[in-house]
């Protein structure tokens, strides 16, 4: 029997950064399935592996019809007429544009905060978000953190508590930890300046200095390229790849000494939720170097399932690279725990089954509470 339908709700379909983690929470789901819904719909969507849906369709009646929506909360019809009443949005504009269509619905909402989308300083001055911020927190039964650590920013944004809950975002495990054959450091994600691209190229320095020839492989793109592309030409064996589809990313993470994840907090505030690079290499029993801030401490069991360095050091981050480049049975022994800790903690189809769970208590409490009325109607 064909599973009933919900709306799944990224203003933006597709970006290669975040197709991955987007279709792992849905993995476990057997009592409903999600039908994306956004306004932006780009090449890459093709990797959720779903049905998806442009709202107000295509053509210029779709785009005045996306217009009124952004600006006047007038919905669109879907196309499907059956949805469960419950909208699952992904970051936090996502869910204040998906409000309206919620309350069309008469539907519970939930919304799966990400990290940057709540701690990004831009995002809350004279914004979509800021206005509409108030009423997401009133009329949403549920914000899912993908960390504590961003769990405690959106209670600093007035969040209640009894609506936060923590549930990272899994990766497919596979049964037997992969054959690994390491040659390269690894960096995977967007070349922006959360990600510390900064620091880790001082430790490649470093490194080089000290005399390790380790290539470093950095996956991804971004406004801070140029930083890596003169690290390129400043020393030798670092390559930029560019993004690469997810399998070879599972290659990569394969023949990697480890994965390099140097994140800081940004100038603007800009922060790491969980990154899914981290269970992703988890899943492939590479070794995992990340710093110890936020989500990445809170996964990561310092020298039994990767080893965390402080934020925004590149000696101590240089270190823990070396400690492991010329340890293989270090490595070794922290893929394996990295990747049986995945198994339990970070497993894509047991975290996904809990969503599937929060959602229909969502829409379980929704129905118990009645017809859902817009603020401006309430006495």
């Amino acid at each position: 029997m064909e599973l009933p339908p919900f709306v799944a709700y990224r203003d933006r379909l597709g970006v290669p950064s975040e197709v991955g983690f987007l279709r792992r929470q849905y993995v476990g789901f057997t009592r409903m399935h999600p039908i994306w819904v956004g306004r932006t719909i780009l090449p890459q969507v093709s990797r959720l592996r779903c049905q998806v849906y442009r709202l107000g369709d295509y053509g210029m009646v779709g785009a005045a019809r996306r217009l009124l929506f952004r600006h006047f909360d007038v919905v669109p019809r879907l196309p499907v007429p059956n949805f469960e009443p419950v909208v699952h949005a992904q970051f936090a504009r996502g869910g204040v544009l998906a409000l309206p269509l919620a309350r069309s619905m008469r539907a519970a909402l939930v919304v799966t905060l990400h990290g940057g989308d709540v701690s990004k300083a831009k995002n809350w001055r004279r914004t979509l978000l800021a206005a509409r911020w108030p009423d997401l927190v009133r009329e949403t039964g549920t914000f899912v953190c993908v960390s504590q650590a961003v769990a405690e920013v959106a209670a600093a944004r007035g969040v209640p508590e009894r609506k936060l809950t923590v549930l990272p975002i899994g990766e497919e495990i596979p049964d037997s930890p992969p054959d690994r054959a390491p040659s390269h450091y690894l960096f995977v994600g967007r070349f922006v300046e959360k990600k510390g691209l900064a620091v880790l190229a001082e430790a490649m320095r470093r490194l080089r200095a000290e005399g390790d020839a380790t290539p470093l492989v950095c996956i991804g793109d971004g406004p801070m390229r140029p930083v890596l592309q003169a690290l390129s030409r400043e020393l030798p064996g670092i390559s930029l790849p560019g993004w690469v589809d997810i399998r070879a990313v599972s290659g990569y993470m394969r023949s990697a000494v480890a994965l390099i994840v140097p994140s800081v907090i940004a100038a603007d505030g800009d922060a790491e939720g969980l990154p899914s690079v981290i269970p992703e290499a988890m899943a492939q029993a590479c070794p995992v170097i990340a710093s110890a801030q936020g989500g990445m401490a809170e996964a990561i069991m310092d020298d039994v399932s990767g080893l965390l360095a402080p934020p925004g050091d590149p000696a101590a981050l240089a270190r823990a690279m070396r400690r492991v480049s010329a340890d293989a049975d270090l490595a070794r022994r922290l893929g394996l725990g990295g990747f049986g800790q995945a198994s339990v903690t970070l497993n894509a189809r047991l975290q996904s089954a809990k969503l599937e769970t929060i959602l229909l208590d969502a829409m379980a409490q929704r129905q118990k509470a009645g017809s859902w009325t817009r603020p401006r109607d309430r006495t």
